[in-house]
């Protein structure tokens, strides 16, 4: 609930709206600097090759080229990539595939050319000849005695591998009087960001500024200036405005090191754009795990033990994506008392895209995975989805605490979610007119999906993050923010924090943040981190700016320290308004050692610090998918989604349930629509959005949302992630909605995405 007489917690519209509607905000390829040149790459055609030769004549001759760079000629000089430190650099990416090519759209060379027109006429010339190896492009695929390696030299195509516990192999289910069991895919997925990626890259002094649609703009400038031959202070990473990232825009790209390159040893600005599938195919995408569970439990539903485990590919170059299954395993045991736990987790390498982060990392799977097998189990019991996860919530007196696998919870009230997601679904009315259609042998079924959930905010060590104030000579302020906005609404959230500290209209506090000139360090954006990290130190910056102001404010007025309030405009001594020092007056004063009390210095009326939230944030929630399913059609309709939400103290309700709705839209994607395939041989055959389905309004229903709030004790806020939380609630909800409307037919289980024909083929087999 709104704080009484505060700004916080109350519906507050986004500062970053009319630069967005008006198109006054510049993206990357809005940006258009003198002599500017474009690069475009020749991508290999084949997923699986040896590389006989490279032949650039004709390119270089066509008009507008000024360069082709190559692995085999005119190189650009790169190292490899190495996309994540805990893989061997024996697996690093190529700028430029040298030997060989391991997947449809491997960089083979890059032209550079006056125009994009130019470089993509002239990238079409270059011909290369290709030895055609086997492929394998599926996780399972990838683990058989004779699937070709992608690395001879590594000796397999494992590239990760994780078990738990890690010494031991008793059965975790000894005792239970009913194993429920599934094996499952959560299929691979394109990002699709509205704007693509890109980069456009300006040399001059001192060294190069690239601006980059990213999502960590710090993380790609301490792995790109040593690659480039830069020292720290001469490369300048700046993100722009950044339309949308989910994941994919969070790593490292060669695209972005060649062009840099090319700029550096053209000396002019070179620009590259990713098309549409470029953007698809090339560069990371998302999921592809290959689970299985069994869940033990007594004949009452209480859980005995969970048996888990996954392959999950990680494309042909690992990156983070090899190491998820880490977070799928700690995060396997969700919302529950599960007193065994085993798991097993392997990356594996194939000849397709690179899986990176997308919308949950990791988390997702997690859930998906918990809430299929535990409905499976409740059919098999002839009990309530809803009721055999409450008969197995964690209670909130347990909380803190850490659970089998690793994951210290903080706070987490989860029977309360599921109350009110039951009652704002109408849950029993819901169940009860399911059984009349039953009853009635409907064409259209009724399917009720359930699903709780908790997932890990500001995961693996991203719980610190830097953050600062400073108030200006005009009375204005800065918020300086080591996150990364691209599209979160991050200068809305962090101008209510220093408005309501400092008591600065929003209007007058400006975001800086995106630029490694002026923030000097940051983790960016990802893993539903920014509030409870970048807002906990801008709160923190903020009082202590007021602190010092207080000690300025009160020699000037000769009062003590303790009887300065904020008012507007500035301070005053309480009770005598009229005689107020504005904002502005007091930073001059900050800096004049004649205004100053005795002891303190002058500096500048700022204050900045690094926020360590000590640990992660678990949000919990419940959701409830209402969905229709034509017998005869196999067509999937969503009817209702509701969703609870809790992600602690809720700052402003009005970002909440815009993230609520965009995760839960993601999640229905999943459930329903998205699927990255590929042919046997590694050929992609949904690479843009002609193949690649995607719902558009009209296929979705209008979401209810609303919240439950457990502060965290980790941050002063009380705050916990919301950006993927929708995401992760919406799936499984949607995905048990569709095997429960079709559950009385003998179907236990239909593969994600739920498709019209999917569903029609579970219909058919299940009448023989």
């Amino acid at each position: 609930m709104p704080v009484s007489g505060s700004i916080l917690g109350n519906a507050v519209r986004r500062l970053e709206d009319p630069a967005l509607l008006t198109g006054a905000g510049k993206y990357v390829d809005d940006l258009v600097e003198p002599n500017m040149a474009h690069v475009a790459f020749v991508r290999s055609t084949v997923a699986h090759a040896n590389i006989g030769s490279v032949d650039v004549t004709e390119a270089l001759s066509m008009p507008g080229v000024v360069a082709v760079y190559h692995a085999g000629g005119d190189d650009l000089g790169l190292p490899s990539l190495q996309q994540f430190p805990a893989m061997p650099e024996t697996l690093n990416l190529p700028v430029f595939a040298t030997d060989k090519v391991r997947f449809v759209g491997d960089v083979v060379a890059a032209v550079v050319a006056e125009t994009r027109a130019q470089a993509v006429d002239a990238a079409e010339r270059v011909v290369v000849e290709y030895d055609q190896l086997p492929s394998v492009t599926t996780p399972l695929d990838a683990l058989s005695p004779d699937a070709p390696l992608l690395f001879v030299e590594h000796g397999s195509n494992v590239c990760f591998g994780s078990t738990f516990p890690e010494e031991g192999d008793a059965d975790p289910l000894v005792g239970a009087e009913v194993v429920a069991e599934v094996t499952m895919v959560s299929q691979r997925l394109a990002g699709v960001p509205i704007e693509t990626n890109g980069i456009l890259a300006v040399p001059g002094e001192p060294g190069l500024t690239c601006w980059i649609s990213h999502q960590a703009p710090h993380a790609v400038h301490g792995a790109y200036a040593p690659m480039l031959g830069l020292e720290p202070a001469q490369l300048r990473v700046v993100c722009p405005w950044v339309g949308g990232g989910f994941g994919p825009k969070a790593g490292p790209y060669v695209e972005h090191l060649a062009t840099a390159a090319a700029a550096l040893k053209l000396g002019r600005p070179v620009k590259w754009i990713a098309t549409r599938s470029e953007d698809m195919v090339s560069l990371v995408q998302g999921r592809d795990f290959v689970m299985t569970a069994r869940l033990g439990v007594s004949a009452d539903g209480k859980i005995v033990g969970f048996d888990g485990s996954v392959v999950a590919s990680a494309g042909a170059y690992p990156g983070l994506g090899a190491i998820l299954p880490t977070l799928t395993q700690m995060m396997s045991v969700g919302v529950y008392e599960i007193p065994n736990v085993r798991f097993k987790a392997t990356g594996v390498l194939t000849n397709n895209t690179t899986i990176g982060a997308y919308r949950g990392a990791g988390r997702p799977e997690a859930t998906q995975l918990i809430e299929r097998v535990i409905d499976v189990a409740a059919d098999k019991i002839g009990m309530d989805p809803a009721e055999i996860r409450r008969a197995n919530f964690i209670p909130p007196d347990k909380f803190p605490l850490t659970t089998p696998t690793g994951a210290n919870y903080d706070s987490g009230e989860y029977e309360k979610a599921l109350d009110a997601v039951l009652k704002a679904s109408g849950y029993d009315a819901l169940r009860a007119e399911q059984a009349q259609r039953r009853a009635n042998h409907d064409i259209k079924q009724l399917g009720i999906g359930v699903s709780t959930y908790v997932e890990v905010t500001a995961p693996v060590g991203l719980h610190i993050e830097f953050g600062a104030v400073e108030i200006h000579d005009d009375g204005a302020a800065s918020v300086f923010a080591g996150t990364s906005a691209h599209g979160q609404g991050h200068h809305t959230a962090f101008a209510m924090l220093a408005s309501e500290v400092l008591g600065i209209p929003m209007d007058k506090i400006t975001l800086v943040n995106s630029d490694t000139d002026r923030v000097p360090r940051g983790a960016g954006t990802m893993g539903s981190r920014s509030l409870q990290t970048a807002g906990s130190a801008i709160h923190v910056a903020s009082n202590e700016v007021l602190a010092r102001a207080r000690q300025v404010a009160s020699h000037m007025l000769e009062a003590s320290a303790e009887d300065i309030v904020v008012g507007e405009g500035g301070l005053h001594v309480a009770g005598v308004p009229a005689a107020v020092l504005s904002w502005g007056q007091l930073a001059v004063a900050s800096r004049d050692t004649s205004k100053l009390p005795d002891g303190l210095e002058p500096a500048p009326l700022r204050h900045e610090l690094d926020f360590d939230g000590t640990d992660s944030t678990y949000p919990f929630g419940a959701h409830v998918s209402v969905v229709e399913v034509d017998t005869e059609t196999g067509q999937v309709s969503m009817l209702r989604h509701v969703a609870v939400d809790d992600c602690g103290r809720i700052l402003n309700p009005l970002l909440v349930a815009g993230q609520q709705h965009g995760g839960i839209a993601q999640g229905a994607a999943q459930a329903l629509y998205e699927w990255m395939q590929y042919d046997e041989d590694g050929n992609p055959l949904t690479a843009n959005l002609i193949d690649y389905s995607i719902p558009s309004a009209a296929e979705l229903c209008s979401f209810e949302v609303s919240n439950t709030q457990t502060d965290s004790p980790r941050n002063p806020l009380g705050a916990k992630g919301i950006g993927e939380s929708g995401t992760i609630g919406s799936t499984p909800a949607i995905h048990n909605a569709v095997v429960d409307a079709l559950s009385h037919l003998g179907i236990t289980h239909i593969d994600m995405p739920c498709t019209s024909e999917r569903v029609w083929r579970a219909i058919q087999d299940a009448s023989k």
